[in-house]
């Protein structure tokens, strides 16, 4: 990910980001969303991301392992949804950095990447 300033650091490192395919309750705090980081990914490993989506796939969290502790977040789309592979038990996708970008803006991530290209008109 870019800093927002040149020559400042990110404040979270993120090396790698996991996409999970089960809906998650978005009640879930932090504890709980950890515990399912945990039981779909095996542990959660530090400078990953972790993102789930609810059923209707209008509503995404994040969570992120910092290396030192974890942080939680929230995005809501207030029309259309994320695109979000079907549900596939047990499964996770890996994201790359532009893919994430485009997933938390409702476009079509997996189009995004060395195969496919995303025009705006």
């Amino acid at each position: 990910m870019r800093p927002l300033c040149p020559g400042a650091r990110p404040v979270i490192r993120i090396d790698s980001i996991w996409l999970a395919t089960e809906p998650m309750d978005m009640r879930a705090g932090t504890e709980t969303a950890l515990a399912r980081v945990v039981a779909v990914f095996g542990a959660a490993k530090p400078h990953c991301a972790y993102l789930f989506a609810n059923r209707r796939a209008n509503r995404m969290k994040v969570l992120v392992h910092d290396g030192v502790g974890i942080w939680l977040a929230a995005r809501r789309l207030n029309q259309g949804k994320f695109h979000w592979p079907g549900i596939r038990h047990g499964s996770e996708v890996e994201l790359d950095t532009e893919q994430l970008q485009a997933l938390v803006l409702g476009l079509p991530w997996q189009r995004v990447g060395a195969g496919g290209a995303i025009t705006v008109l």
